[in-house]
């Protein structure tokens, strides 16, 4: 729906098209709809109490931030995932900005005493 809000139909319809371009594209598209379906699995396991979902939900953060590093690199495929920067540093500073929501998160279900109680409580 962020998509569809931010370029509209049109702009979807382009970035979809974009991706599909070659095999490897499209895996990398595919595997990025794949982490969204985990992720969003992984948010009603959490709200039912399991501890496995927190740890998946980590996974999908520390593969997806690997990704974004990596492409922003120059490895891997650039043109569809990076972050721009002219610099290491920039391009690591500007991807904790991104993922800073995320990383409250993985606080929040690992961190607080209560949070830890709630996941060995279920």
């Amino acid at each position: 729906m962020l998509l569809f809000n931010m370029l509209g139909v049109r702009g979807v319809i382009d970035f979809v098209h974009r991706s599909v371009q070659t095999w490897n594209l499209t895996l990398i598209f595919l595997g990025s709809l794949v982490m969204l379906c985990i992720e969003l699995r992984c948010a009603f396991v959490i709200m039912k109490g399991r501890n496995w979902g927190r740890w998946v939900f980590l996974a999908t953060q520390v593969i997806a931030v690997a990704y974004l590093w990596a492409a922003s690199l120059g490895w891997g495929y650039p043109e569809l995932f990076s972050i721009p920067g002219e610099s290491k540093r920039e391009i690591f500073r500007s991807l904790m900005t991104q993922k800073l929501p995320d990383l409250l998160v993985l606080f929040l279900l690992f961190i607080p005493s209560r949070s830890r109680l709630f996941f060995k409580l279920q």
